[in-house]
């Protein structure tokens, strides 16, 4: 009995702890109507009406309705004319106040503004108050001039009252101090672009600046090239007055050249590199690797290196390390490569299904780049009849076949592939292959046909048309007055124009650190519906 009693006092006082514990938890209590209102700011320690305040205060203090953690405040707060604080609270634990502290003294009639970005967030569902802003002067007056306008994504398709929802879209101004300004700090002045894709920057001096869009994907408030979308006018703003109107685009940013990584892959290498470099010059400075063949194409950021294992006298089982020397004209280095062959075989296959599409050839795909194909022992046949017939490796893939012949819809065709008859650098396919496929009807695909294009560019463009997810699915790179896209099979697309104004054969992307624009990129105003049996025509009035 003894110890029935001493264990019921020990289920007791732990009952009794886990009520003291669970009522000194700081929080929402579970159940019911989940928060999602922002913190509300409700005073500061500063006059209401923010002027004239002393040059030898060294805090701000701002109260809200609820308890309040601070994000990454490195990151997101922004003091301009910028202010060194040597203490933030709150730090760890939540409070219903938020204080920063400084040591130096304030600037004469100078407005300040604080800018806390997605700082501020409620401590208990992590609500945001997004890019919380509070002003005041030590002058007779808040600098009330102001930058507003639009910010939209260039590449995406806008439907007919839809908003950039929880979009990441901030604009920010770089003040420009004896014609030179910093990029890799944060910048002076920033603001978030709302939902209407509307944003306005507030609490401005007068003078010149850089103004930038970008999508800030990380929240960090600073510009990751190569990484974040951005979109910049080339010229300078001037602020003196209040500036409306500025509409900014946003498009993909250049990355800045550097080597990514090295691999083996089945008949060689694989060199990647970042920042798509016009030229790039590969050279192995390797003594066991002398026989070998480069391929890179302009703007494209992988360089294939193959080479043939056993003309080498690379052992299987074992690792060697080759070196390779890169020259872009504007850097020089040299990378590393641990090879090991990789085990595979030279083979062909068709990827494009068992349905051809109408007055299309037959492709055949290689997984290794294509050098020769010998088709005088090749044979098409449809209903055991033979069918004559053209192939060759495609100009624009080497690791594709076209096949061309007189298809007639329904027939159903085989193709036979002799063993030996297609080679790559160093070695041939290592067995034949038959390709069984029917030409389908023409009854089961539409078009699109643009009749005209109002305001054309100058250049050559290219027409495109998209999925939703913006994966391109035709394309024709013209400067005709009109195009046609015949065959199509039935889906919904969205149709855009990107504009090649140097005619490199490449659409180039935004350069912010250069200053160079992204090439202009239209989007169709409405999307594509394409049905069997029918084709839709439509002028295009670019603007």
């Amino acid at each position: 009995f003894a110890q029935i009693s001493l264990m019921k006092k020990i289920f007791f006082l732990l009952l009794i702890s886990l009520v003291v514990i669970s009522c000194a938890r700081v929080g929402s209590p579970d159940g019911g109507k989940k928060d999602s209102l922002a913190p509300k700011f409700l005073s500061s320690n500063i006059d209401t009406t923010r002027i004239n305040v002393p040059r030898n205060i060294k805090e701000l203090r701002l109260d809200f309705d609820e308890y309040v953690m601070l994000k990454d405040v490195s990151k997101n707060l922004i003091i301009s004319p910028p202010i060194k604080y040597k203490k933030v609270i709150p730090s760890n634990l939540a409070n219903k106040y938020v204080l920063i502290q400084w040591e130096d003294s304030l600037k004469a009639n100078t407005t300040y503004n604080f800018n806390f970005g997605n700082a501020i967030v409620d401590n208990n569902e992590g609500n945001i108050l997004p890019y919380f802003n509070f002003a005041f002067s030590t002058g007779d007056k808040v600098d009330d001039t102001f930058i507003s306008g639009t910010v939209e994504d260039a590449m995406a398709f806008k439907k007919k009252n839809e908003t950039a929802k929880d979009n990441k879209y901030v604009v920010g101004l770089y003040p420009i101090i004896d014609g030179k300004t910093d990029f890799k700090q944060k910048p002076s002045y920033i603001a978030k672009v709302d939902e209407e894709n509307y944003f306005e920057l507030n609490y401005l001096q007068k003078g010149d600046y850089i103004i930038i869009a970008f999508d800030d994907e990380n929240q960090n408030s600073i510009y990751d090239a190569g990484k974040e979308k951005v979109g910049f006018l080339k010229d300078k703003i001037t602020v003196s007055d209040n500036v409306k109107g500025v509409k900014l685009k946003l498009y993909p940013s250049k990355k800045a050249f550097k080597f990514i990584e090295s691999k083996p892959v089945f008949g060689g290498a694989i060199l990647a590199f970042e920042g798509n470099p016009e030229k790039l010059d590969i050279k192995s400075i390797s003594p066991q690797l002398s026989e070998y063949k480069i391929e890179h194409q302009p703007k494209s950021d992988t360089v294939n290196i193959w080479f043939n294992d056993a003309q080498n006298k690379f052992d299987a089982k074992a690792t060697t390390q080759l070196e390779f020397s890169y020259d872009t004209s504007k850097k020089q280095d040299t990378v590393r490569l641990y090879y090991k062959p990789v085990k595979d075989e030279f083979k062909i296959e068709n990827k494009g299904g068992n349905l051809l599409v109408p007055n299309q050839d037959f492709k055949i795909t290689a997984n290794l780049p294509l050098q020769s194909i010998d088709t005088k022992d090749w044979k098409l046949e449809s209903d055991s009849m033979a069918v004559n017939f053209k192939a060759k490796i495609s100009e624009k893939n080497p690791y594709e076949i076209l096949v061309s012949a007189d298809f007639k819809p329904t027939k159903k065709y085989a193709l036979t592939v002799i063993k030996g008859s297609v080679k790559s650098y160093f070695e041939g396919i290592i067995k034949s292959y038959k390709f069984e496929f029917q030409a389908d009807k023409p009854e089961n695909y539409g078009g699109f046909v643009i009749k005209k294009f109002v305001n054309k560019p100058k250049s050559k463009f290219w027409v495109e048309l998209t999925n939703e997810k913006g994966e391109v699915l035709y394309s024709k790179y013209t400067n005709d007055d009109s195009v046609s896209f015949i065959n199509l099979k039935p889906a919904v697309y969205i149709a855009r124009i990107k504009v090649d104004d140097n005619e490199n054969g490449i659409w180039d992307e935004a350069d912010f650190a250069n200053n160079i624009l992204a090439e202009p990129i239209y989007i169709y105003e409405k999307t594509i519906e394409v049905r069997p049996l029918w084709t839709i025509e439509e002028d295009w009035e670019i603007k």
